[in-house]
């Protein structure tokens, strides 16, 4: 599995546990080995000016994904020999508006960085949110899958 993170702002990270937390989501979703997805933390202006842009909605936000290929959960495309990796897409993250939120919401940074991760990423893997019922498929799925190393979901 090839996890490109890329940290474009001011507040540092510790990339290595963000990593693992990237592979055990795909591994546990059941991805073919050959998948590249990237993950990007931006700071606030960036992640305005994404969320404007490809959005169209004002400020920033937390998250955002953009997935290369329609999938449905739990069926995954296995790439021929011989094929290019399959691309997942990139997962947007604002650390600055994410700690701003955790605060907001008494619970700890760690735990809502995990949680946007595992949530980019799962819009990537098909997982939406429009409905009450796909929200709680979705939900649940972060839960265990947060529960899986140690962290909660809010």
């Amino acid at each position: 599995m090839n996890v490109f993170l890329a940290d474009e702002q001011d507040d540092p990270l510790d990339a290595e546990p963000l990593r693992r937390l990237v592979i055990n989501v795909l591994e546990r979703e059941g991805l073919p080995e050959r998948v590249d997805v990237t993950v990007m933390f931006v700071g606030l202006d960036q992640m305005t000016e994404y969320n404007e842009r490809f959005m169209e909605r004002k400020g920033p936000t937390d998250v955002l994904a953009f997935p290369l290929v329609q999938l449905t959960p739990g069926h995954y495309p296995e790439p021929d020999p011989g094929d290019p990796p399959l691309g997942l897409g990139d997962v947007i993250i604002a650390p600055a508006y994410v700690r701003s939120q955790a605060a907001e919401l008494g619970v700890g940074f760690e735990d809502e960085l995990s949680l946007m991760v595992v949530h980019g990423l799962l819009h990537l893997l098909g997982y939406d949110h429009m409905s009450d019922e796909d929200a709680e498929v979705m939900e649940a799925r972060e839960r265990e899958l947060l529960a899986q190393v140690g962290r909660q979901r809010r």
